[in-house]
């Protein structure tokens, strides 16, 4: 196993469902990681729109994983969409901003390290999406 000062940063981009339960979103999480080999303590943020910072679900992962949550508006996202390895007309209809979930894990990873791209793109439940981004 590669030690931890040598992994990769990843930031998680987290789309979710009002209501959406923490443990549906953490389950995403860690099922996304471990589907593609990487350890959670890789993760050094989570991202997410601005419009969601009332939602319980997503504060309650970012508290239970001692780690830093970031609300973006659309307006900051519109610069990814041609990163994004899906857009949605939903999305956009709803948010302003083409995927959520791919469009905020890129925006933080690129404000740590001023560049970034996809490093796993959106997986979805019913309730929620999640997407890993890290520098270029």
């Amino acid at each position: 196993m590669t030690p931890s000062h040598l992994q990769p940063a990843l930031y998680a981009g987290v789309g979710c469902r009002r209501g959406c339960p923490v443990e549906d979103l953490d389950a995403l999480l860690r099922h996304v990681l471990a589907q593609h080999g990487l350890p959670l303590a890789a993760v050094r943020g989570i991202a997410s729109l601005s419009r969601k910072a009332d939602e319980p679900g997503l504060r309650l992962l970012a508290e239970r994983l001692a780690l830093p949550l970031v609300l973006l508006d659309a307006a900051q996202l519109q610069a990814f969409e041609p990163l994004l390895s899906h857009r949605s007309a939903t999305a956009y209809a709803h948010c302003g901003c083409w995927g959520v979930a791919e469009s905020c894990a890129l925006a933080l990873a690129e404000q740590q390290h001023g560049s970034a791209r996809l490093a796993v793109a959106r997986q979805a439940t019913s309730n929620a999406t999640v997407a890993l981004a890290c520098a270029v």
